[in-house]
Parts: C-alpha cells; structure tokens; sequence
C-alpha cells in the first residue's frame, strides 16, 4: 500500500512539474540557448529529486562519466535513466526513436535540444540526417548517447543489439564507453509501481574505434549485461 501510495504522489507531482520546465525551455528556445539548457537540466534535477524524496530511489554511479565527445551505450530498463542523462552531463546528445518528437510541447523542446533522431526502419535519407545530427554534436564537444537495445528491457534480459549500433560506431570512429545499470528492479517494466531502493550505472571501461563488428558488439553485449546476474539495486517492498 505505501508503494503504491508513493507510487501515485510521484505522478501527481513530477508530471506537472515536468510541464513547467517543458514550458519553460519553449520559451527560452528562440532567444537563448543557454536557456533552452538550464530548462532541460531542471527538468532531470527535478525528476532525480522526485525519485529521492517521493520514492525514495538514489543513485549510485560506479565509475567516471567523461563529459566529453564519445559514444556511451547505455543498458535500458526504465525511464529513469533518460532523463538522468541531462543532469549527468551539460550537453548530452540522446539519441531516441523518431516518434518521440510527435510528442507535443516536449517534442519541440527534444529538437531544439538537439535529440538525435532514430527510425528504426531508416532508409539512406533517414541514416543521412541521423548521422549529420550526430557529427554536429561531437563536433561541438558533446557525447552521444545511446541505447543499442533499441528499447526498454526488463531486467535481467539481455537481447542482442540491434544492427544500427554497429553502423554507426563505424561511421562515428568514436570511442566506446558502455554503461550497465540495474533501474529495472525498482522500476519493473511490467507494472505501474516504483519501488524505494538504490541503482547502480557501471561504467565499463573505453573501447577503441575500429574494431571488427564481431568483438565491438561482444564486448558492449558483456558490458553493459554486467549487472544482470549479480544486481546491486537494493527493492524495498
């Protein structure tokens, strides 16, 4: 009962607060970057208070996140981690599927942020359009991040990635920086509540560019899996 308690007051809170920053970060958009942001990385603050004080999940990072242009692929089990993401660098550059910029309010936020669009389908305009959003992002300095699963995974399964990852660590010449967590166990995929409790982000060690596509999706496969057989998230409830 109080899970489920926390569960509702997380949504009777963070939702309209997350409609505030939406708004906010439209209207900074056409006159200030910097705002556009400020707004967006409140939002992520917003929501990692949320979860602290509501439901009264923390994280806990294993490791260091370079704030610098790489390719991190992130494992995926909650929404929890994305917008994480904003809060844990100054600029990141996500890469999400297409549809999610049809979303109203946000979506226009998510272009002017600098989303990365992926279609799952893409042809060679699609592919074309996708790499050149990601070439401006490092070229600004920024990290691209990625969810090669293509979609949220409850935890501890572990899918092969999907092919658009290979492609594009070939097409960046990016190093690789994997990310395990375990955000699942206290955000299951399969029901609406949000259990207390801590989660873990591992981050692996750097892979080089270049390497043949076998051992590059073997050893991100294994990388950011590393959580699954031994979870370190502590579920209350």
């Amino acid at each position: 009962m109080i899970v489920a308690l926390r569960t509702a007051l997380f949504s009777l809170v963070f939702y309209p607060g997350s409609l505030v920053f939406v708004l906010a970060a439209l209207a900074a958009s056409p006159v200030s970057q910097r705002g556009l942001f400020a707004a967006t990385r409140g939002w992520s603050l917003w929501h990692d208070a949320c979860c602290r004080i509501v439901l009264g999940q923390r994280l806990v990072i294993e490791g260091e996140l370079l704030d610098q242009p790489v390719l991190y692929v992130f494992k995926h089990e909650a929404m929890y981690e994305t917008i994480q993401l904003p809060r844990l660098f100054s600029r990141p550059a996500i890469m999400a599927k297409r549809e999610l910029l049809d979303i109203p309010l946000w979506g226009r936020v998510a272009r002017n942020y600098g989303l990365v669009p992926v279609e799952r389908e893409a042809g060679a305009g699609a592919l074309r359009v996708m790499m050149a959003a990601a070439r401006k992002a490092t070229a600004a300095g920024r990290p691209i991040c990625l969810f090669p699963e293509g979609t949220r995974m409850p935890h501890g399964e572990a899918p092969p990635l999907r092919s658009g990852f290979t492609g594009l660590y070939k097409l960046l010449a990016l190093p690789v920086i994997p990310v395990a967590l375990d955000s699942g166990i206290v955000n299951p995929r399969r029901s609406w509540r949000r259990y207390p409790g801590t989660v873990t982000f591992r981050v692996g060690e750097t892979i080089p560019p270049g390497l043949p596509r076998d051992e590059i999706e073997r050893r991100v496969h294994a990388a950011i899996n590393a959580l699954n057989d031994a979870p370190t998230a502590t579920r209350v409830g």
